[in-house]
């Protein structure tokens, strides 16, 4: 075995929420709750001395209110003296990234304990926008930090804003279709897939204390459209799209096995961290290779597992980064998991909620809850960007034999994509698509992406009435469009179609 002083090791876990969907609290700014969901990990560390020990904080970014220096305000309410720190950028990737890397600092014997916090207070910074009240006046920290940035970089690269292809919500319907083309799955039943698999989240999150729904959907329920559900981009109704407007932290307290025993903590309450790998596909979707695969995930989970020796067979407990049914699919599909598997246990951000940057955090606490119950090693992974950046992290209840055998540097994928043309007029195959509705129901714009006889790629959006005849060339009858071919004209980003 190891050297216990280089083993890292999960003791303190800490969740939780104000208020929740239909409930709301009293507005609470996102450092408070993070110092809630900090103290509650050393708590649950059962040793108020470990937290003490505490040389290296790392926070995830919080977006709903900017702090120049979370970790920093943080250790003076937890009374520590100028612990070494960071706060990540923005992405889905990095509670699990961070991980990572506090294990292999510990492995190193960079740190010897450590705190790794997120949280956001989504709901309330809505809320108080609505209402017109600045939070500054609420007290809430504004030196250093105040009210959120925007940076118009954040939407995409230039070729991306041109086509409109600018938020989640529709650059992920594009990943969604395209996979299940090449799947050979009928839209029908893709949907149906994501129902019945986001009706078992929804059960999962009902059951979680820190949840922000308490409410069980039928897979009937989730697929069907209609009033407080209803369609965003197809074929995402609203019960399919991540919920980021929640009140949620968490926290996590890692130490070094030598540590732990120093401390205390019995020997059923500590995890281990086998340690994980991360990679990333061009951040410009439209020169990416694919839209049907993820490339970074694939090199992230096999590094993840050839690190640790084992198979994805050997896992008992899998947590997928559930913004959109396509991200918990493609992990699926990559760990070769029986499609009865339901690859969370957390509850995925439509129905535990969605904060942000930091929901992986709150899946590291779920599973090292179901790893102190005795379950074998457990992948919890994490998503960024738009599929972009991927990180997965083994967890297990026992030690590896080797101890720490993650690797924390992303590999940076390249890729061969064809290149974009603008002012294309002409015959093209689509590749993928998908149609935004408005908050009436109907269709308001399409987004292509196509190729040219000479292997080009081109994108961009539709007016309405194209929408429209998109989106019933899928419905009557019902099936895809992805391959059909089209004359297309485009005039800087905006597509006329005609099949």
């Amino acid at each position: 075995m190891a050297d216990p002083a280089r083993i890292p090791v999960i003791v303190g876990i800490g969740d939780l929420r104000s208020g929740r969907a239909g409930d709301p609290a009293g507005p609470r700014e996102p450092l408070d709750l993070i110092t809630d969901a900090a103290r509650a990990a050393v708590a649950d560390s059962g040793s108020a001395a470990l937290g003490t020990r505490i040389d290296t904080i790392h926070a995830v970014k919080t977006v709903s209110w900017s702090y120049d220096d979370l970790p920093g305000l943080l250790a003076t309410r937890l009374n520590l003296p100028s612990p070494r720190s960071s706060t990540s950028p923005i992405g889905g990737h990095w509670p699990a990234a961070l991980l990572d890397r506090l294990g292999d600092d510990i492995a190193a014997g960079r740190s010897s304990a450590a705190m790794l916090v997120g949280g956001e207070t989504q709901a309330t910074m809505t809320s108080l926008r609505k209402s017109g009240t600045d939070p500054a006046s609420l007290g809430w920290s504004s030196a250093p930090g105040g009210p959120p940035a925007f940076d118009p970089a954040d939407l995409g690269s230039p070729v991306m804003q041109r086509a409109g292809l600018i938020v989640p919500t529709r650059v992920y319907p594009l990943f969604e279709n395209r996979f299940s083309y090449e799947s050979g799955v009928s839209p029908d039943r893709s949907l149906a897939e994501s129902a019945r698999m986001y009706s078992a989240f929804s059960e999962l999150a009902a059951k979680n204390p820190a949840s922000w729904t308490a409410e069980m959907y039928s897979a009937e329920e989730i697929a069907t459209v209609g009033p407080g559900n209803r369609m965003v981009c197809e074929p995402y109704p609203l019960m399919l799209n991540a919920m980021p407007f929640v009140d949620q932290a968490a926290a996590v307290l890692v130490c070094s096995l030598a540590l732990a025993r120093e401390h205390g903590v019995p020997e059923d309450r500590i995890v281990y961290v086998w340690g994980g790998a991360g990679a990333a596909d061009p951040v410009d979707v439209l020169s990416r290779n694919s839209f049907g695969t993820s490339a970074a995930m694939t090199d992230a989970v096999d590094r993840a597992l050839s690190q640790a020796a084992i198979t994805a067979s050997a896992l008992d407990v899998v947590d997928a980064y559930g913004c959109f049914p396509v991200v918990p699919k493609l992990l699926s599909r990559t760990l070769g998991l029986p499609a009865s598997t339901v690859p969370s246990v957390t509850g995925g951000h439509s129905f535990f909620g969605g904060p942000l940057n930091s929901y992986t955090l709150h899946s590291i606490a779920e599973v090292t809850r179901r790893l102190r119950e005795g379950s074998g090693p457990a992948l919890v992974h994490g998503n960024g960007g738009y599929l972009t950046y991927q990180h997965v992290v083994l967890l297990a209840s026992t030690p590896h034999p080797d101890g720490y055998v993650g690797d924390p540097e992303p590999a940076h994928l390249t890729a061969a994509a064809p290149e974009v043309v603008t002012g294309y007029e002409g015959r093209a195959e689509i590749v993928t698509s998908t149609v935004e509705h408005g908050r009436d129901g109907v269709p308001a714009t399409g987004f292509v992406v196509a190729h040219t006889p000479d292997g080009h790629r081109l994108a961009g959006h539709t007016g309405p009435e194209e929408a429209v005849a998109l989106s019933a060339f899928t419905q009557t009858p019902a099936r895809s469009v992805i391959g059909r071919s089209v004359h297309v004209t485009d005039r800087d980003g905006v597509l006329s179609l005609q099949f």
